[in-house]
């Protein structure tokens, strides 16, 4: 055993614990370490996606291990830590590798650049700045790998000069041997018992090790009964196996919390014995030490909190509540986006609440932060208005950019530009605000309720607009509470504040929970369109006691059972994809068959299907739209020809489909063959990357 006093330090230790447990991966280690030795890489970015758990930390984990061998100065950075900001990311290389920011990607004398990128897809806002500038900064000997559960999107494989350097690989799940290989270096046995667990697992690596896990800490009878999702219930069956209540409220921590530290142990769970809870979450399977602390894997994360919330409500209250006082103390030692970022780990205690506080959209919580616009931005938030509110709303929105133009925050795009734009006022004077309706409507309403006196101040969120969803959840949305929650941190005697917000009707809900109720009498309109206020009196409710109401508001929503898990995305291998393509085909008129084809678990039919839960028909369609590809290649004509003639408009059999072609059947079954291999290969590519990108000047 490699212990610390063998390997100096406990890093090295975990480290060799995890090499010994890695398996698999044989063609992207090659395909890395032949770019290694290579003066010339034949490429200079590797791009690994996959769904979460399906091993890219742990590839990532092997990669650094062996450039570092090799004498490389490696920046390992994981996106899920950081900002998506480009001074967040330079500054994290920076850090991760020792050296100045603008020598990060600069040739070494110590050896070659390695840049490894885990969790990219929470670094999705930066995606045009990595490609455009951080990138092509480097030196050209450096490799990049990037680790993401999105494929590479259509910047990517949409620049001739980028599909050249760039190398995607979509991580599938392990084989049965490789998982025979990993059970046997866990010590798992007999051999009946890995069998049972290669077969229960598919080879799905998180999956694999929370079995490998489970068998290891409770024995083989905790296998009994196994559900279909399996992930979600082997988490929920290890939480059978927790040594204490103490464990269990340490579990509800780390499910609740972003990152979890022992400061978070001690203030949530334990004063006493931190340490030793913090050690024992490390070492389980389906748990990731972070830069901010340690991460639960999201399903893991999402299971725990449905199924401790169920088991002991009043406990998971408790923990709850302490979670969300330890985040929040932060705030008051912190400024600027490292603020932010403490106000977005606030919220993130709340989003598996029943009830949430506001139109969130979870998916993209945390992806992007409001920054001051410039001059330029501030025209474009003004342009951004009068798309969707029309002229008089822009000219408002332009007075006010010449007024107060520090009011004016953007929210970025993934290509850099601006997303979605927030006005946020002060409201100083009844003189200042003739031309606004808005803001003459929020005064009017504070003066009649509860005037504000001399030194009071009176805020405004009097612009939220998102580029493509306006009002609905986005990430311009999910940037509102963040930036109003800022500013009440900074705003001495604040009085009133006001949320502004189209069709008040649908927000009713949301804000009368948060304290943030309709504004009685204070609707105006502007361009014929009915806008509403949504205000609060900090007087009254200050801001600590009114977050500490706004919990309890949430924690009383009705506490139900764990809902049935829904069946996971199905990770198959490309000759398992191939066979289940081949027999969808084969079934296509058969819809009671096609219901059952393991793609309908897909990627490629759950992207088709969109909300709507897969019925065959997606899976019908897409094999239909990868046959007509043959129907619009000539050179394609004979093949598409005794594909249409043997399953999309079948004959009888294939001797009378060969006759109805006019071929000999040895003919037919050649054409036939290369066509069906031309229908799977357009399949998988869709898998892989979805629709793919338009050829530039096509």
């Amino acid at each position: 055993m490699i212990g610390r006093r063998d390997s100096g330090t406990l890093g090295r230790a975990l480290s060799a614990r995890r090499r010994r447990a890695f398996v698999g991966r044989a063609s992207e280690l090659e395909l890395f370490d032949a770019a290694l030795a290579s003066d010339d890489p034949s490429f200079a970015v590797l791009y690994v996606h996959g769904p979460g758990g399906i091993g890219k930390t742990s590839l990532l984990d092997e990669l650094a291990e062996r450039a570092a061998a090799t004498g490389a100065v490696v920046a390992r950075v994981d996106g899920r830590s950081i900002v998506p900001l480009a001074a967040a990311l330079r500054s994290a290389l920076a850090d991760a590798t020792s050296r100045a920011e603008a020598e990060v990607g600069a040739p070494s004398e110590d050896g070659q650049v390695v840049v490894l990128i885990d969790s990219y897809e929470r670094l999705v806002a930066l995606d045009a700045w990595v490609r455009g500038d951080l990138l092509p900064a480097l030196a050209a000997s450096a490799i990049v790998v990037l680790a993401s559960r999105e494929p590479p999107g259509p910047g990517w494989r949409g620049d001739p000069a980028w599909r050249d350097l760039l190398r995607i690989v979509s991580l599938r799940n392990l084989s049965p041997d490789e998982c025979r290989d990993y059970l046997g270096r866990c010590g798992v046995g007999p051999a009946q018992v890995v069998e049972e667990l290669v077969a229960a697992s598919h080879g799905h690596p998180l999956g694999l090790s929370l079995l490998a896990d489970l068998v290891l800490r409770a024995g083989h009878a905790a296998l009994d009964p196994l559900a279909p999702d399996l992930v979600a219930t082997l988490v929920r069956q290890f939480v059978e196996v927790v040594p204490s209540d103490r464990h269990r409220r340490a579990l509800a921590a780390c499910a609740l919390s972003r990152a979890t530290t022992e400061g978070l142990l001690r203030d949530a769970v334990d004063a006493e014995g931190p340490h030793e809870l913090f050690e024992w979450l490390r070492g389980l399977s389906f748990v990731e030490p972070g830069r901010d602390g340690l991460v639960p894997h999201d399903l893991a994360r999402d299971v725990l909190d449905l199924d401790l919330r169920w088991r002991d409500p009043d406990q998971y209250r408790d923990v709850f509540r302490r979670v969300r006082a330890h985040v929040h103390r932060r705030l008051h030692d912190l400024g600027g986006v490292e603020q932010q970022r403490a106000i977005f780990d606030e919220k993130f205690v709340f989003r598996n609440l029943p009830s949430v506080l506001s139109p969130v959209d979870w998916d993209q919580w945390g992806d992007g932060y409001p920054e001051p616009a410039t001059a330029s931005e501030r025209a474009q938030v003004v342009a951004l208005v009068r798309a969707h509110e029309g002229p008089a709303a822009a000219t408002i929105a332009e007075r006010w950019s010449q007024r107060q133009p520090d009011a004016f925050y953007v929210v970025h795009a993934e290509d850099g530009t601006v997303r979605g734009g927030l006005v946020l006022l002060t409201l100083r004077s009844p003189d200042d605000l003739a031309f606004d309706p808005g803001a003459r409507a929020a005064w009017a309403h504070a003066e009649q309720t509860a005037p504000p006196r001399p030194g009071e101040v009176v805020t405004q969120t009097r612009f939220v607009v998102d580029r493509d969803r306006y009002q609905s959840p986005s990430p311009t949305l999910n940037a509102v509470p963040v930036l109003t929650l800022q500013r009440y941190q900074q705003t001495a005697n604040l009085a009133w504040d006001y949320v502004t917000l189209a069709d008040p009707g649908l927000f009713d809900a949301y804000f009368a929970i948060a304290d943030l109720p309709r504004a009685a009498g204070a609707d105006f309109e502007v361009d014929g369109r009915t806008y509403g206020l949504f205000a609060h009196d900090f007087r009254r409710v200050p801001v600590d006691a009114w977050l500490d109401l706004v919990t309890e508001r949430a924690l009383a929503q009705e506490v139900s059972g764990p809902p049935a898990p829904e069946r996971g995305p199905l990770v198959l291998s490309q000759d398992e994809f191939g066979d289940a393509a081949r027999r969808a085909l084969r079934d296509l008129q058969r819809h009671d068959l096609l219901v059952r084809n393991p793609l309908q678990r897909s990627r490629l039919v759950r992207d088709r299907a969109g909300g709507d839960p897969p019925d065959g028909r997606a899976l019908a369609e897409a094999v239909r739209d990868a046959a007509d590809v043959l129907r619009a290649d000539p050179r394609d004509d004979k093949r598409w020809r005794a594909v249409d003639r043997t399953y999309l408009r079948p004959s009888a059999t294939q001797e009378q489909a060969a006759e109805l072609l006019g071929l000999p059947f040895s003919t037919y079954r050649r054409h036939l063959g290369e066509g069906v291999a031309r229908v799977v290969a357009g399949l998988w590519d869709r898998e892989l990357y979805g629709t793919p990108p338009a050829e530039p000047g096509g």
